[in-house]
């Protein structure tokens, strides 16, 4: 039986755009139990989006629905769809939110072109509310998911570059900074393992250079900088107590770089 609906969006709170989705669905589905994965995804940025969904959505319960809601392209020709990836549904424009699940796992998807299952006259800049969140209610109620539409063998995708490892190190960049100001970057753990080895390296990050990877934030004093592996098994630099972004003068897409130091 399927309990959980989850929101992800860039709307903010400001505005009516998150409660009027839960009302449509709580028109369709009164039993739901609705949770906010997040609303403050930068405004259309669709990676971040995916980043988020990524780290998140495969938590939960199995059956559970992921209503998510980034959408630069509403109103164009880009795909309304639905997928499933193992236990877990998912709602949302076709527009590579949902890359980074993708990329990973297996997935059975539909374009949502059964108008039934929409609210009647929808909006052309309001998707969320007239094509998404009526299809979420649906597929928590427990329809199928052929029957929202036609089957969907690819999806949109977008995708970071990944890093570059050669001889004297890895270069990766930053792709995403999180609420806190940390900068998380695109060098899993296990390249680090690979490449790295029990090698001395140097990691520059913009004009800071740090000597070693620590374990977390208060390794080294309130104010400085740090290098880490985060919970996402990727590499990220913050500043104890501090915010890396604002400090370190580092936007998202910046160069990273771990170096091989020469052995004495």
């Amino acid at each position: 039986m399927r309990r959980i609906i989850t929101l992800t969006t860039d709307f903010g709170l400001q505005d009516y755009y998150v409660s009027a989705m839960k009302g449509v669905i709580l028109e369709q589905a009164p039993e739901a139990r609705l949770v906010d994965i997040s609303h403050e995804i930068p405004s259309q940025d669709i990676m971040a989006g995916s980043w988020v969904l990524k780290n998140s959505a495969m938590l939960f319960p199995p059956d559970t629905v992921h209503l998510v809601v980034v959408d630069p392209g509403v109103g164009t020709p880009r795909k309304p769809v639905a997928l499933q990836i193992k236990d877990q549904f998912f709602v949302g424009p076709d527009n590579g939110i949902f890359s980074l699940l993708t990329e990973e796992h297996d997935f059975e998807a539909v374009e949502l072109t059964n108008q039934s299952y929409w609210r009647s006259n929808p909006s052309s800049t309001f998707h969320g509310r007239d094509i998404f969140a009526p299809a979420a209610a649906h597929l928590f109620n427990g329809v199928e998911l052929s029957d929202f539409g036609k089957p969907l063998d690819d999806l949109q995708t977008y995708r970071w570059a990944v890093p570059i490892a050669d001889k004297d190190g890895i270069q990766g960049w930053v792709i995403h900074i999180d609420k806190f100001g940390n900068l998380i970057t695109n060098i899993s753990s296990s390249l680090i393992d690979e490449v790295i080895k029990s090698k001395t390296t140097k990691l520059y990050v913009g004009n800071t250079i740090l000597d070693e990877i620590a374990n977390t934030f208060g390794s080294v004093p309130e104010g400085e900088p740090v290098a880490y592996i985060g919970s996402a098994g990727m590499l990220e630099i913050a500043i104890n107590k501090g915010n890396a972004k604002e400090m370190l003068g580092v936007q998202k897409g910046a160069q990273i770089s771990l170096v091989l130091q020469k052995e004495d």
